[in-house]
Order: C-alpha cells, then sequence, then structure tokens
C-alpha cells in the first residue's frame, strides 16, 4: 500500500469505523498505612497486567455505588467511603470478545477502603497488590490514569 492510501485510510476511513465511546466506572481504593497512603491494585483477567477495579454501570446504582460493587467483585473491598464525584476520567481501548477494540471513557471514584475480606467473587482469578501512589502510576498501563494516581 503507498504511503498517500495508507494516510487517507488512518486519516479518513477508519474514523468512520469508529464506535462511540463507551462509560466505564473505577474504583481508586486507596489506604493510611503507617503514615503513607497505598493504593489497591488488582490484575486483569486477560493479559494480567495491572489495573483499578472497573466495569460498566449496573442497572438500580449510581457511579459511585457501581464502582464500589466493581471493588468489592473485583478485590474484595467489602466497604470504604467513596467520593460522590469523580476524581478523575481515563480513556482506553478495551478489546470485546469479539476481538474489536472499543474506546471507552472510565470515570474515577475515590474509595478508602475500611474493609476488605479474603473470600470474594473474583479471588481466583486476580491477584492484588497494596503500593505507593507513585509505583502504582508506574505499574499502570493508562497515560491519564497514571496523572490521576500521581495526582493522589
Amino acid at each position: 500500500m503507498t504511503r498517500p492510501m495508507h494516510r487517507a485510510l488512518i486519516d479518513f476511513v477508519r474514523p468512520l469505523f469508529r464506535r462511540p465511546r463507551r462509560l466505564q466506572v473505577a474504583a481508586l481504593c486507596y489506604r493510611e498505612h503507617d503514615g503513607h497512603k497505598e493504593v489497591l491494585l488488582i490484575t486483569s483477567r486477560g493479559t494480567g497486567r495491572w489495573i483499578i477495579p472497573k466495569g460498566w454501570p449496573i442497572d438500580g446504582k449510581d457511579a459511585p455505588g457501581a464502582a464500589l460493587q466493581e471493588a468489592w467483585e473485583e478485590a474484595g473491598v467489602r466497604s470504604g467511603r467513596v467520593t460522590s464525584e469523580a476524581v478523575g476520567i481515563y480513556c482506553y481501548e478495551k478489546e470485546l470478545s469479539t476481538g474489536l477494540p472499543v474506546p471507552v471513557e472510565t470515570l474515577v471514584f475515590a474509595i478508602e477502603v475500611t474493609q476488605m475480606q479474603e473470600d470474594y467473587p473474583e479471588v481466583a482469578e486476580r491477584r492484588r497488590k497494596w503500593v505507593s501512589p507513585s509505583e502504582a502510576a508506574q505499574m499502570v498501563q493508562e497515560p491519564q490514569l497514571q496523572q490521576i494516581l500521581r495526582d493522589l
């Protein structure tokens, strides 16, 4: 393929087939430990990369409530104080089961963790780890999420 044709494909044709952004909610779980903040990261089920708990909105729950539900299912956070306003937004491409990438905008809600469980719905599918916000920023891949973690 010639360079001008490739540019035309990328710049003009490809955007016509892009899907609109879908919305997810995420839980930025943190705690105070020895006078310092720590952030809870979990591994993704597919690639094993480090992420924060997140998922699609849940019918009957507001966005902060859905973020807390995701924190329970994916990381074992049983209770915590959730911010009513998002502390940030990050975007990424999620690959669906069909193999197609979908652009996702993720609202991030801070959760000060007050109780965790060792047994939770996805315990066999994920690992979890408490780290400093700066270490967490180095472990996740999404640049906007890295900035949210650094700002914590």
